[in-house]
């Protein structure tokens, strides 16, 4: 078990669209995904305004990405605290793909859509 800066215990849960991190059972965050062409996008990461300063949003991400690499998907950061995050954790390079035109293509029809 992953535990913050406080040292209380977390939880991250994947869902179909979206990982959420838990602090002794509340929901406080989450990092939204769309999977496409064995790529996930990851898209926007949050945090509770009262949970912030306490790492949480490192251990989503570190989570979210760890899973995802175990799904054999490929990561494209438009989010950038997923971005920064793979910017100093370069533990992820071998699955990281740039964010292209036709990923962009993509995300303009799922927002449109």
């Amino acid at each position: 078990m992953t535990t913050d800066k406080t040292g209380a215990p977390t939880t991250v849960t994947a869902g179909t669209d979206r990982f959420t991190i838990a602090v002794d059972g509340q929901r406080v965050g989450l990092v939204a995904f769309v999977d496409h062409n064995g790529q996930r996008i990851f898209l926007h990461t949050e945090v509770d305004d009262a949970y912030e300063g306490r790492g949480l949003a490192g251990i989503l991400v570190s989570e979210a990405l760890a899973a995802t690499r175990d799904a054999g998907l490929r990561i494209v950061a438009v989010c950038p605290m997923v971005a920064g995050y793979l910017d100093k954790h370069h533990d992820f390079d071998d699955v990281l793909d740039p964010l292209t035109a036709d990923v962009k293509r993509f995300l303009q029809t799922v927002q449109n859509g």
